[in-house]
């Protein structure tokens, strides 16, 4: 397994892919704050989400994890930039043909799909790494700029980084077995891709809009409150379960697959 991991990690490391999916990251970490601070209103109650967006109240902001607050608020974001880079790195054995020698020198399939499984998952921990850092950078000038004064930033800073941290990586690890999935279904990143996105941007909103009694069930919504660390209306245990939920569907749909397509073809 230690061997699978490696030769996914040395795949990883390929410029462009790092250069793509950091960066991709580290430019919405930024838009988020300075959107945030901006559209919501110092003195009044959240406004209406945004399709990706789920936009916290100004007392969210204020609060001791308002620094933090626009990991949580682009979740779905970060999340479609997680499954479209895992799509990518799953769908490319295909299209390169690698996966026939990646079969032939390791014939267990369980342990290849899971040993990629954790070589995106380390990849993904430092993406998230990476997100805090940028959020914790550039916030409070967003925080200025948009004229807010969150005296309470500070208060228990640690606690606050890393369960934000914590939150966000568990909701991507959902995204990202999601992407990994679709790309192993279809051997195609642009149709995994697709889905995500279109999906994110339009299907569950508009679901949302005609089914408003289901839609924090969705499977955005849960992963937005589960990289929240819960909210109003999904606890966090809810989310997270959900979420579990998500990952055994995802990874035993894939392995599945995997294990009974021929590879030939």
């Amino acid at each position: 397994m230690i061997g699978v991991v490696r030769s996914e990690l040395l795949r990883l490391r390929r410029r462009s892919v790092l250069i793509g999916w950091f960066g991709l990251v580290v430019v919405f970490a930024v838009l988020i704050n300075f959107v945030m601070f901006n559209v919501v209103d110092e003195s009044g109650a959240a406004p209406a989400d945004g399709p990706g967006v789920s936009f916290p109240s100004a007392a969210a902001l204020l609060s001791p994890d308002g620094i933090v607050a626009g990991l949580g608020a682009a979740a779905s974001f970060f999340g479609v930039i997680t499954l479209a880079f895992w799509a990518l790195a799953a769908a490319s054995d295909y299209s390169t043909g690698l996966v026939r020698i990646l079969v032939a020198a390791e014939p267990r399939r369980g342990r290849l799909l899971m040993g990629k499984w954790i070589a995106l998952a380390l990849v993904t921990a430092l993406t998230c790494v990476t997100a805090l850092v940028v959020n914790v950078a550039v916030a409070p000038v967003a925080a200025q700029a948009g004229g807010f004064s969150p005296d309470a930033w500070g208060t228990d800073l640690l606690v606050v980084l890393a369960e934000a941290t914590g939150h966000l990586y568990l909701s991507l690890l959902v995204w990202g077995s999601i992407g990994l999935a679709l790309a192993t279904l279809t051997r195609s990143a642009g149709v995994a891709i697709g889905v995500g996105v279109g999906y994110v941007l339009l299907v569950e909103a508009v679901i949302s809009a005609v089914a408003t009694d289901i839609s924090d069930w969705l499977p955005g919504a849960i992963l937005t409150a589960l990289a929240q660390g819960g909210n109003e209306a999904v606890s966090l245990a809810a989310a997270a379960s959900t979420g579990a939920l998500y990952v055994v569907a995802a990874l035993g749909a894939a392995l599945f697959a995997f294990r009974s397509r021929d590879i030939t073809d």
